[in-house]
């Protein structure tokens, strides 16, 4: 779905009514956005893709958590997927997500997000772990 807004820009004196042109603003835009603010919050990495309900490939700190938006009008949902290091606060890291995606979606559009319902897939350890075989 895809939204409407006014032009934020005042008229001009020469400036037909009508003529000043309209925003639309798309859920993928809104899904790239979210996706990549997400990211400038410490801690938080990237979910796996999933086929048919389950994980293909792995959780990675690199990778860019997984959005789907919703644009109803003026406002914006979101459901976000993500994983966060371990030893972090889960409540602590994900309010601070959910804070920071709301802040930068209405700085970004101008929308306003009426929830953001995120789950996390995954913790992950600073130290990694080399498998050998015995």
């Amino acid at each position: 779905m895809t939204t409407t807004l006014p032009s934020p820009f005042p008229r001009t004196a020469s400036a037909v009514p009508g003529e000043a042109g309209r925003l639309t603003i798309a859920d993928r835009t809104v899904e790239r956005i979210a996706a990549h603010a997400v990211t400038e919050v410490g801690g938080i990495g990237g979910a796996a893709s999933r086929m048919l309900g389950v994980a293909v490939g792995g959780e990675d700190l690199d990778n860019s958590a997984k959005v789907v938006a919703k644009v109803s009008g003026e406002t914006a949902t979101l459901d976000v997927r993500l994983s966060i290091s371990y030893p972090l606060s889960v409540t602590r890291t994900t309010e601070q997500a959910r804070e920071h995606l709301m802040r930068r979606i209405e700085e970004f559009t101008g929308l306003a997000v009426s929830r953001v319902d995120i789950t996390v897939t995954a913790l992950h350890s600073g130290a990694t772990e080399a498998r050998r075989v015995r």
